[in-house]
């Protein structure tokens, strides 16, 4: 299996359950929710969440997604970087880690 990641609080991902699923406002202006690769993580973190404090990784298994899975090139990174055209369940996440534990 290979995991793909999601970087978001702890009060979204609460919200989350207790809506029993994730949104985001990507996924609402843009269509799709942004994730990474365990790879990609410290990029993604340190280009868009610099500086925020209280994050946390939600590690999902994308065989257990409802919604679609595509992996697509947005910013000629040349790198193709996971979007879950969709809400993600709660089902499909494997475990949630405070990001210090996975970027250092």
């Amino acid at each position: 299996m290979t995991e793909i990641l999601r970087i978001t609080t702890r009060e979204i991902w609460e919200q989350a359950l207790a809506r029993g699923e994730f949104r985001s406002d990507d996924l609402a202006a843009e269509g799709f929710i942004h994730c990474s690769t365990p790879e990609q993580l410290t990029y993604v973190h340190e280009k868009f969440y610099r500086g925020l404090t209280g994050l946390i990784v939600l590690r999902i298994d994308p065989e257990k997604l409802e919604s679609p899975l595509v992996w697509e090139n947005p910013h000629e990174t040349l790198k193709l970087f996971p979007h879950v055209y969709g809400p993600i369940h709660p089902g499909a996440v494997i475990e949630v880690v405070p990001i210090e534990d996975l970027v250092v």
